[in-house]
């Protein structure tokens, strides 16, 4: 929990220096806090920001100072009130930060260009000189109440309303922003959950815009906004496709670069493809096919566009033409790459890099060569205390199966290494970076050796490797896991009979699936897993998207995939372990799987965090979560006594 974790990264205008959010461990032990760090691109990082609120959304103006977001209190006010997140601007030339723009609820995402800014803010409806007075009437007269009229109320681990998201527009001033301005007070709920760009000269910000649709649906357009008059129009839709998140405008400001993901259906699977249009008139086409893009920045003469995508268990950066060439893979290492940067002279790619092994940091890459660059990072990368291989399979229907395999140091065929099973969540996604949450050399120190498989559904092998599990999770899934579990096993180096299995959200339900199908496995861990699937797709937080591949509730795929109807097979030991603000993964599906459990007298624990999400974030929660996971397989996988962690006491 103490080792400082790099999260972000930018490029300044001039190319001569980034700057980057860097996570640690608060002095009380009990939370995390953040802190901007500089890094030159020739010389050590040193630290920029020191607040106990910490710090977030850094982005560079156009002369070099950079904007953020903070709680922290603004030292010229007396008695300012709730500290919700401002804007502050850190000067280039040095000195103290100075806050330049508030909001009654609050400031989230920021971009610049030219001298323009352009933020998000929770906003409640009505007359915004009266929002303060509101919000305060409100809190004083101890109001909690919510009254919805639309679909979701709820996203991810926190509550929709009675706000919603705004953007405005705003000048940097001498000392604070000037001309604050409400782009969008006709939005509706239109920009929840919204990304957005500003083009290069501050005129347009091309923003997604969810258009709601009958019967719980939506859609996500992108929508071209005038900063100078508001006057908004549409520049992506399509039915039955979202155009989403990342956003990327040329430097030249004549294009657009997205994601554009078609809505699924039961015989219709997920696919992404990058997708790049005209600024001015939407007209647009599909790139680089088969790779799901992740992060997307343009070369600086707008010929190309540099994404990250999954692909074979690693998260390369390919180059991609605008002229309808292939795309180019320019990364030939392990690594997954995020937050990529162009420099303005087109010689380098700046990009956080991680792998299974290797801690984010960040690195320069060769625009021309793909040679790699370790720079100076703000936190060192730990050890890992093992080694990682990588191992194939074939599955029953032919299908090429790869995972990782991490190996605890001293495992030999003379002292072979207790085997854990990892599935991961999802269900499109793979293992191919740095795990800060699941974090496999944890279990690796204490003996285990961790397969990371990518299975039926995983991202980076075509579509056809997701066209394979869609509509059908369990089976397809399982015949994967069994596949390439057997290669593992069948080394010389792995215990093949002290073996658990442990996943999260989808891995999760795979648990609870492999649970009631198989008993080959001594203990199974199921974390902020599904459990009775007609259950969980009417009370998650986006019900329709789930609902598409399943249908309706009641229909026959909830009776053939859903992992309750295997109860009464359920020998297995299990440790169930859920969050309370789960809002993904109700906290429903774990209070009827324990019941399950205990009625029908399976061995068993309920590891349960009242504050906690679909991820343990908080430090001691999260070890409580390793240590409890540890003492539990300890006791099954082992054959150890059980012994009750100090954390749970």
């Amino acid at each position: 929990m103490a080792i400082p974790r790099v999260l972000s990264l930018r490029l300044s205008p001039d190319g001569s220096r980034l700057v980057s959010t860097v996570q640690s461990l608060n002095p009380d032990g009990k939370s995390f806090g953040t802190a901007l760090w500089g890094l030159p691109i020739d010389g050590e990082p040193y630290r920029l920001t020191r607040s106990a609120k910490g710090e977030t959304a850094a982005v560079f103006t156009a002369t070099g100072d950079v904007l953020f977001t903070s709680a922290r209190p603004d030292p010229t006010v007396k008695d300012a009130g709730d500290e919700v997140p401002a804007l502050w601007l850190l000067p280039r030339a040095g000195g103290e930060a100075r806050q330049v723009a508030t909001r009654p609820g609050g400031i989230g995402a920021v971009r610049t260009a030219a001298d323009v800014v352009v933020f998000t803010a929770d906003v409640l409806d009505g007359e915004e000189a009266a929002e303060e007075e509101k919000r305060k009437a409100r809190k004083d007269a101890g109001i909690s109440a919510i009254l919805h009229d639309g679909y979701p109320v709820r996203y991810w681990d926190h509550d929709l309303g009675p706000g919603r998201t705004r953007l405005f527009a705003a000048r940097l001033g001498a000392d604070r922003l000037e001309d604050v301005r409400d782009l969008t007070p006709d939005a509706g709920d239109a920009l929840r959950d919204a990304t957005f760009e500003l083009t290069p000269d501050g005129a347009t910000v091309v923003v997604t815009w969810r258009a709601y649709l009958p019967k719980g649906e939506w859609r996500t357009d992108i929508v071209a906004v005038d900063v100078a008059t508001g006057e908004r129009r549409t520049l992506l839709s399509e039915e039955r496709h979202d155009h989403t998140h990342p956003i990327a405008i040329s430097p030249d400001g004549t294009r657009v670069a997205c994601s554009r993901e078609r809505l699924t259906g039961p015989d219709v699977s997920v696919r992404s493809d990058l997708w790049i249009a005209d600024l001015a008139t939407g007209e647009g086409r599909g790139y680089a096919p088969g790779l799901f893009p992740a992060d997307i920045a343009w070369a600086p003469d707008s010929s190309a566009v540099y994404i990250v995508a999954d692909h074979q268990g690693r998260r390369p950066i390919f180059r991609v033409p605008v002229d309808g060439e292939a795309a180019v893979r320019l990364t030939q290492d392990d690594a997954a790459y995020a937050a990529l940067n162009a420099s303005e002279d087109g010689r380098f790619v700046y990009a956080l890099r991680s792998a299974i092994d290797l801690a984010p940091a960040p690195a320069r890459i060769d625009a021309v060569t793909g040679e790699i660059t370790d720079l100076p990072a703000p936190a060192p990368r730990p050890e890992v205390p093992g080694t990682l291989t990588e191992i194939s399979a074939t599955a029953d229907d032919g299908a090429t199966i790869r995972g990782w395999l991490v190996l605890p140091e001293g495992a030999r065929a003379d002292a072979p290494a207790p085997f854990l099973l990892w599935i991961h969540g999802g269900p499109i996604g793979s293992w191919n970076d740095w795990q800060w949450r699941w974090q496999a050399w944890i279990m690796a120190q204490h003996g285990y050796a961790v397969l990371m498989p990518d299975p039926c559904l995983s991202t980076g092998y075509g579509q056809e490797m997701i066209d394979r599990g869609w509509g059908n999770w369990g089976p397809r899934t399982h015949a994967d896991l069994d596949a390439i579990v057997d290669v593992a096993l069948a080394r010389d180096d792995i215990d093949s009979e002290r073996i658990g299995a442990m996943g999260g959200s989808f891995g999760g339900y795979m648990a609870n699936w492999l649970a009631g199908h198989t008993d080959r496995y001594k203990a199974i861990v199921t974390h902020a897993s599904l459990w009775n699937l007609d259950q969980f797709a009417g009370t998650t937080d986006a019900s329709m998207y789930w609902q598409r591949e399943f249908g309706a509730p009641g229909s026959e795929r909830y009776a053939l995939l859903s992992p309750h109807h295997g109860l009464d097979k359920i020998t297995t030991p299990m440790l169930v372990i859920h969050g309370d603000k789960d809002y993904r993964v109700p906290i429903g599906e774990a209070l009827r799987l324990w019941w399950d459990l205990r009625r029908t007298e399976v061995e068993s624990k309920f590891l349960y965090f009242p504050d906690e999400n679909h991820w343990i974030l908080k430090p001691g929660n999260a070890v409580a979560w390793y240590e409890t996971v540890l003492a539990f397989l300890a006791q099954h996988v082992l054959g150890e006594e059980w012994k009750r962690p100090d954390s749970v006491a």
